[in-house]
C-alpha cells in the first residue's frame, strides 16, 4: 500500500477512536465469555483459518475472553464490518495512536491496555 493511503486510513481510523454510542463500555459476562471494552486503532498482521496472511486496520470496540480463546472485536476498515479476530492468529499488530508496534506477547498487550482503560473509566466516573 502506498504510504499516503496508509497515512490517509490512519487518520480516518484516529478520527473513529470516538467511543461510539452503542459501543460497549462496562465490563459485562456473555455466557462463558468476559467482554472487556476495549478503544483503539490497529494495524494488525493477522492469519486466517486457512492459514492466510492479511494486514487489516480495525477500530477495536471489546475483547473477549472465553474458553481457550480470546477475541478482538471491532470494525474491520476493510469491509466497514464488524469482525471478531482471534487473538492467537495475530502475528504484528501497531497501535494507530502511539505507533507502537507489538510482536509478541499481544495477548498480555491486549490485556493490559483493555485493564488500563478500564481504569481509566472508572477514575472519570468519580471525577464526574
Amino acid at each position: 500500500m502506498n504510504y499516503h493511503i496508509s497515512l490517509m486510513m490512519t487518520n480516518h481510523a484516529t478520527t473513529l477512536l470516538q467511543h461510539g454510542r452503542n459501543a460497549p463500555n462496562e465490563e459485562r459476562i456473555e455466557g462463558n465469555w468476559h467482554v472487556y471494552p476495549f478503544d483503539g486503532a490497529l494495524e494488525i498482521d493477522y492469519v486466517d483459518q486457512a492459514g492466510n496472511p492479511t494486514r487489516r486496520w480495525v477500530i477495536a470496540r471489546e475483547l473477549k475472553v472465553g474458553p481457550g480463546k480470546m477475541l478482538l472485536g471491532g470494525i474491520d476498515m476493510a469491509d466497514d464490518g464488524y469482525r471478531g479476530f482471534r487473538v492467537d492468529r495475530i502475528e504484528r499488530l501497531e497501535d494507530a495512536e502511539t505507533g507502537l508496534v507489538v510482536h509478541r506477547n499481544i495477548l498480555d498487550w491486549l490485556m493490559k491496555r483493555a485493564e488500563r482503560q478500564a481504569k481509566e473509566r472508572r477514575k472519570a466516573l468519580r471525577r464526574a
